[in-house]
């Protein structure tokens, strides 16, 4: 399991303070944890975060009693995207929670490799379970797109033991379909030589006159 060391945090210090000395400030709450402001290191938490995503429990150590979490928000800056404030959510063994696990596909699909193109409609499902069962992602094998037309649904994910998927199981994942070739539009008319055609014969039949 991974661990972030944390520090509890008090109104001394100010955030643009915390943020100017690479802190981050944060706050962990939960069922049954009592909602704590806390700072954490920018440099440890981005590490922690490459690795757990919001679908791995992260230990937070520094307050006692190790406390398993998950990262459940991240506001960043808007320029910079460097996190700004973090919430950790306190999970319970043996408590269901819901999260939104990222899709991983692989394998290669012999319908694209006739020429169709693989449209992912999905990249994360939600699904629950207990927080010591998540898994960090779930895999979608692009073998079984063999032909145009085919589907992968949301009930074709092979999901670990006591994870439970939360949405339609008739949802599409990832389906194969023929190219569709751009019709050429024709050339707009070029009004200018219509106008001087037009003002040509209009001069010729006045002469005729």
């Amino acid at each position: 399991m991974l661990t972030l060391e944390v520090t509890k945090r008090d109104g001394a210090t100010t955030l643009s303070a915390l943020r100017k000395a690479d802190k981050v400030p944060a706050i962990v709450y939960g069922a049954h944890q009592e909602a704590t402001p806390i700072t954490i290191d920018g440099r440890a938490f981005d590490k922690a975060f490459r690795e757990a995503g919001e679908a791995t429990i992260v230990s937070l150590t520094g307050l006692g009693a190790a406390i398993p979490s998950l990262i459940h928000d991240i506001y960043r800056d808007p320029i910079t995207g460097a996190a700004c404030h973090v919430d950790f959510y306190a999970v319970t063994k043996g408590e269901k929670v819901e999260v939104a696990i990222p899709l991983e596909f692989v394998g290669e699909s012999d319908a694209a490799k006739a020429g169709a193109n693989v449209v992912k409609v999905l990249h994360e499902v939600e699904v629950k379970a207990d927080p010591m069962q998540l898994p960090h992602n779930i895999e979608v094998d692009l073998s079984a797109l063999a032909a145009i037309d085919d589907r992968i649904c949301a009930k074709d994910l092979k999901l670990p033991s006591g994870v439970e998927l939360m949405l339609d199981p008739e949802e599409v994942v990832a389906l194969a379909q023929a190219v569709v070739e751009e019709k050429e539009e024709a050339a707009p008319a070029d009004i200018s030589s219509i106008e001087v055609e037009k003002k040509g014969k209009e001069e010729s039949e006045e002469a005729a006159a």
